[in-house]
């Protein structure tokens, strides 16, 4: 299982995909560095808490937006081949001649993506807290901090569970295909939600819109994790950004249901890998 996990990372570096990751997320944080200087006016001395907050609030709001698909979408194309594309080319078959059983190559690969792009996503999240920090500071309250970390991250095992899921099921394109629809959906159901609050409708169809944003979110809920993490560190700020955080933030429910989500698509993959027949 170490080799699998090994080779997974060096097929990453091989493929220069985590370079040219590393590199453009380096020009992102410079463009939210700018952002973050533009949007944090100069308080100091001023006592301006509320102020303050509103600042750090729409930073947070405005980082994470875009960091969420930077994630999602790491996440998804670095995996969304790792079956059908190395079956199509042979290289799955020799692999699996050898006494190596299948749950071991499956679960050595589900590590090794979950594992390097989880450490990506968690120094995306760190250097984005920190410019924040230093422009308009941050909450005292590490405990937030802390869970907010985890629901970021969390979203990555999520989309590369579902990701071999489908690379058991589909081509390599077609997977890609599949998954980038799944993760609009879960996304279209997550502006849904932000955006029924505000627009003149009459209240059944205000609650039409919300189980519509609720069913699309459970599609794939990556989306709705990052919008849950978003709340609990903007604390509640949902008026600062309407368009990025209003709406109803997904539930403490909606958090295990994920989990749920994450352990169903892993056994669900594993369990079709082992039947496949290359």
């Amino acid at each position: 299982m170490k080799t699998m996990i090994m080779t997974t990372w060096q097929e990453m570096l091989r493929r220069k995909m985590l370079l040219i990751t590393l590199v453009l997320t380096a020009l992102f944080l410079a463009v939210f560095w700018f952002i973050a200087d533009t949007v944090a006016l100069d308080s100091s001395g001023s006592g301006d808490l509320l102020g303050q907050f509103a600042r750090r609030s729409a930073i947070l709001s405005l980082g994470f937006f875009f960091g969420g698909f930077v994630v999602a979408f790491l996440a998804i194309f670095s995996s969304f081949s790792v079956i059908s594309g190395e079956a199509e080319q042979g290289v799955l078959q020799s692999v699996l001649t050898r006494p190596i059983p299948r749950w071991k190559w499956y679960v050595g690969r589900w590590i090794g993506y979950v594992s390097l792009i989880g450490g990506y996503a968690l120094v995306l999240f760190v250097s984005m807290v920190l410019i924040t920090k230093f422009h308009a500071g941050m909450t005292r309250d590490y405990g937030d901090i802390w869970v907010s970390l985890l629901l970021f991250v969390g979203a990555v095992p999520a989309l590369v569970s579902m990701s071999m899921l489908g690379s058991s099921l589909f081509s390599g394109i077609g997977n890609g295909v599949f998954m980038t629809m799944l993760y609009g959906a879960g996304w279209l159901g997550g502006m849904v939600e932000k955006v029924r609050g505000f627009l003149p409708v009459e209240p059944d169809v205000e609650a039409t819109l919300s189980r519509t944003g609720a069913l699309l979110s459970l599609l794939m809920p990556a989306d709705g994790l990052n919008r849950r993490m978003q709340y609990i560190l903007t604390q509640g700020a949902g008026e600062t950004l309407p368009f990025l955080t209003g709406g109803s933030p997904p539930s403490q429910a909606f958090v295990v249901y994920a989990a749920i989500f994450t352990i169903f698509a892993f056994g669900v993959g594993l369990w079709l890998f082992k039947r496949k027949d290359f």
